[in-house]
């Protein structure tokens, strides 16, 4: 096994750690043999990548800012992921991008992909940003039969919070055929892609929109468990539906808004989730919390203090920008954890024997997951039995009265 195949699986196996759950929607649309060039929003800093690196179904080599490569450790990771460095005039750093565009073009030429984030940046943007043109002179430069582009969207229902989850959604690829770096070329591929990306991603005008759709969709759909791919096209329909209003009746817009508003007001109140309304116990969770809970005590008093250490370093450090706290959480994590459960097990080593260290060492990590796992069921178990004592029945009247607005809508504006 390469390096960069141990390094792969090991933030793979990361990513499942972080997210709670994680999606593929379309990888069949990625071609399997040709050159590959993987175009993606930027949302969330370092993470991002990781996606592609674990789920793009090929190996990817990226391009990503010069500094990186000075970094601790992630310069250690980005070089022996082949990753191609970009020298931006902001970094201050020597090189020429002549270099990034020749070493790129000859890994596709080599039937190779590469990943591109074209904003240029991570950010906390409500939209995307205006595009460079960097992925489109790359492919149109190639000087190959034929190269593919195929948008990628990168979507989280809470990018920076621990157990949240994630969807990478790849979308139709676009073909492209030799023609130079002629401006107007370049630009209608930049356009293409620009659309590509439109369509495998959620994006508004504002924060206060993309906030509002977030909570309508939440309710509307609060009793299903449906695959993150739905619940990204069913927020682009929302979208849709949010500035049909906005410029078609906005007073109905302001009246659905205090609706959900009062409604979330009378969920605090009751200490009530809105998934919660709908009375049900799981029997299994219950059993799995009651059998392994005395393990969950010992991995949780073993691993909190290091987990309020990560996020008091991630509030600090990331100054307030969502797009990078989760990096800083991913890393950190990746720094403290082993070192906690390292220092454990040479205390127990020197109290009670090398053997006693080392069978702590392994056995840490297992209970430690085995926290993580029970006191997530312990929260929805929590949330079953208040949903079962408690009068639900002005809520879920409430709430049913909320989606038949929302269909309503939909249906005059598709009629």
């Amino acid at each position: 096994m390469s390096i960069r195949t141990a390094i792969t699986r090991f933030l793979h196996f990361c990513l499942q750690i972080f997210f709670r759950r994680i999606e593929v929607d379309g990888e069949e649309r990625v071609p399997r043999d040709k050159p590959v060039i993987f175009a993606s929003n930027h949302p969330n800093g370092l993470v991002d990548p990781l996606f592609l690196l674990g789920y793009a179904a090929r190996p990817v080599s990226f391009l990503a800012k010069a500094p990186l490569f000075r970094w601790p450790v992630v310069g250690w990771l980005v070089r022996k992921l082949d990753t191609i460095p970009v020298y931006r005039k902001q970094d201050n750093t020597s090189g020429s991008n002549d270099e990034m565009f020749a070493k790129a073009r000859s890994v596709l030429r080599g039937g190779g992909t590469i990943a591109i984030f074209p904003e240029g940046t991570t950010h906390d943007d409500p939209q995307l940003r205006e595009l460079k043109t960097g992925a489109a002179r790359i492919a149109l430069g190639a000087a190959l039969d034929e190269v593919f582009v195929v948008p990628t969207g990168i979507y989280y229902t809470a990018k920076h919070v621990f157990r949240s989850a994630a969807l990478v959604v790849f979308g139709e690829p676009i073909r492209v055929v030799p023609s130079g770096e002629d401006i107007d070329r370049v630009e209608e591929l930049t356009a293409q892609i620009d659309a590509g990306l439109d369509a495998v991603t959620v994006q508004a005008d504002s924060h206060a929109a993309l906030d509002l759709i977030a909570r309508a969709e939440d309710i509307f759909t609060a009793d299903d468990e449906q695959p993150l791919s739905e619940e990204l096209e069913l927020r682009r329909r929302f979208v849709e539906g949010y500035h049909y209003l906005r410029e078609h009746d906005p007073q109905r817009l302001e009246k659905l808004q205090s609706a959900i508003v009062q409604f979330e007001a009378e969920l605090r109140h009751a200490k009530l989730d809105v998934h919660e309304l709908k009375s049900r116990l799981n029997v299994g969770r219950l059993f799995r919390v009651l059998v392994m809970l005395p393990i969950a005590i010992a991995g949780a008093i073993v691993s909190y203090p290091t987990y309020r250490l990560i996020g008091v370093l991630a509030g600090r450090f990331s100054k307030g920008e969502s797009a990078v706290k989760a990096t800083i959480k991913f890393l950190a994590a990746l720094l403290f954890y082993p070192l906690t459960y390292l220092a454990v097990a040479i205390l127990v080593g020197l109290r009670f024997g090398w053997i006693a260290g080392v069978v702590t060492a392994l056995v840490l990590p297992f209970i430690a997951y085995v926290a993580l796992i029970v006191f997530e069921d312990i929260d929805d178990v929590i949330g079953d039995l208040r949903a079962m004592v408690h009068p639900r029945d002005a809520l879920l009247a409430r709430r049913r009265a909320i989606r038949e607005e929302i269909v309503a809508i939909e249906e005059r504006m598709r009629g």
